[in-house]
């Protein structure tokens, strides 16, 4: 088993789950909700998120030794997050707990096709210049697991330079703020080894319209990477094989809040075991259809020895 590190957010979720007044119209926004309105809604569930807690997770589900490093505050939301820690066993010596804050929470309108709204208020989550990356000398990870650090590239500047002088290898899921510096972000992508990214977000980075071509691109940057396309499915790849990839299952969505952290985690968490890219991105598909069959980012994470079965995959030559 490998040591990795998920360095990123942490968050308290809350689901608010109702399947009359949320609706959606075929404009894809909720029903109308009036100003001054009180709504009865129909359940409330509470829950952890932030890309790093559920990447995490799925390492620590796996048997991986698993390591948190981001930002709470000592508050009842901080405190769930911990406890989460201690339940799946992910080892919470790194966080930062700051004061004069508060821990980041998150609302989820979730509507009943499994689409969602979020309203986040960051706090601690987003103050990543408490994170120390020195203290990469002290784990000494085999992986570094890096979600959205809201921008701030001088940080990330840091922890990957110190994760590549100690020979950590990078696995990178950069966030809107991150692509939207594409000087600074392509600097970066010196010391990444596994980059992924959606369609949308890969064409901030390269030029291109057909995945293909897009993926060729972006090959130039890193030695791997995987791009996800929805219902398409993902292309991904290394610098000896590359992969068409379609669904794994077409599931009902009941909650696609978590889908891309699972498929990422999902990935690594079988690649760092030595199993090959093919079956580690079938491993992330899996995980990835599992999660979005629950309501909550990390409920449908599944363990190392789920038994998995053959999906639409396909070596391009």
């Amino acid at each position: 088993m490998a040591r990795i590190v998920s360095a990123g957010s942490a968050l308290q979720d809350i689901y608010l789950i109702d399947h009359d007044d949320f609706g959606t119209n075929k404009r894809g926004f909720f029903n109308q909700i009036e100003l001054g309105s009180k709504i009865d809604i129909d359940k409330v569930k509470f829950s952890t998120g932030g890309g790093a807690t559920n990447a995490s997770t799925t390492f620590a589900r796996y048997g991986h030794e698993s390591i948190f490093m981001g930002c709470i505050a000592d508050d009842p939301a901080g405190a769930a997050i911990i406890a989460s820690f201690d339940e799946e066993g992910i080892d919470s010596s790194y966080v930062s707990y700051l004061p004069r804050t508060h821990t980041g929470v998150s609302v989820i309108m979730l509507a009943p096709n499994g689409e969602r709204s979020i309203l986040t208020c960051r706090g601690a989550s987003a103050k990543f210049d408490a994170i120390n990356p020195n203290d990469l000398d002290n784990i000494h990870p085999d992986w570094l697991y890096v979600t959205t650090f809201r921008g701030n590239m001088d940080v990330l500047d840091r922890l990957f330079s110190k994760a590549h002088s100690i020979g950590t290898k990078i696995m990178f899921n950069p966030g809107n703020l991150e692509l939207n510096n594409q000087r600074k972000l392509l600097g970066l992508l010196s010391d990444v080894d596994v980059l992924l990214v959606n369609k949308t977000e890969a064409k901030k980075i390269v030029q291109g319209n057909i995945l293909t071509e897009i993926f060729a691109r972006l090959k130039t940057y890193v030695p791997a990477a995987i791009i996800t396309d929805g219902h398409q499915g993902a292309i991904a790849g290394d610098n000896t094989e590359i992969y068409r990839i379609g669904l794994y299952e077409d599931v009902p969505v009941v909650d696609a809040t978590g889908a891309g952290d699972a498929f990422g985690s999902g990935f690594l968490a079988a690649y760092a075991d030595g199993r090959s890219f093919k079956d580690s991105l079938i491993f992330a598909s899996a995980n990835s259809t599992s999660v979005v069959q629950k309501t909550g980012s990390k409920a449908g994470i599944i363990q190392k020895h789920t038994k998995l079965h053959n999906m639409p995959i396909q070596e391009v030559r």
